[in-house]
């Protein structure tokens, strides 16, 4: 019973999991070929990998000796980060790229073990500097850096 409890076994019941989920929502597209894809063909090929991946995981965890128990989950960093995607996405089109990026660093980060102040600014100012190089130069997109300015 450890071994159906083990980290390496649960995380390969996850990948299932995921792979019967894109399944699922992709199935009513279409596949094509592999000469001619459809809209449904790398969704499709995704998921049998994830499938399969997690089904190796599976059954490697349970033919090895290792049984590593699975512990409970850490919530404050799986808040703390949602919270700052949802931010994040309420942020972008209203106050523009540069705000919203601070917002999601700034409550993400609030969600580790230990806070430094000078390097969540040195990330924000990194990230702030990638993201205008690829998405507005790079890219060519119509995203605002700060909404009415840039």
């Amino acid at each position: 019973m450890n071994r159906f409890l083990s980290k390496d076994f649960l995380s390969g019941l996850m990948f299932i999991a995921f792979g019967l989920v894109a399944l699922y929502f992709g199935w009513h597209l279409a596949v094509g070929t592999s000469v001619r894809m459809g809209p449904g063909y790398v969704p499709r090929m995704l998921s049998y990998i994830l499938l399969g991946l997690g089904g190796l995981i599976c059954v490697v965890a349970l033919f090895t000796g290792r049984s590593e128990q699975a512990e409970a989950p850490k919530w404050k960093p799986i808040t703390m980060v949602t919270i700052g995607i949802i931010a994040f996405a309420l942020l972008l089109e209203r106050t523009g790229m540069l705000p919203a990026l601070v917002a999601l660093v700034l409550i993400s980060s609030l969600g580790g073990e230990e806070f430094k102040l000078w390097e969540v600014i040195g990330n924000i100012v990194v990230l702030a500097i990638l993201c205008i190089i690829v998405f507005k130069v790079g890219l060519g997109m119509n995203i605002s850096v700060v909404e009415g300015v840039w």
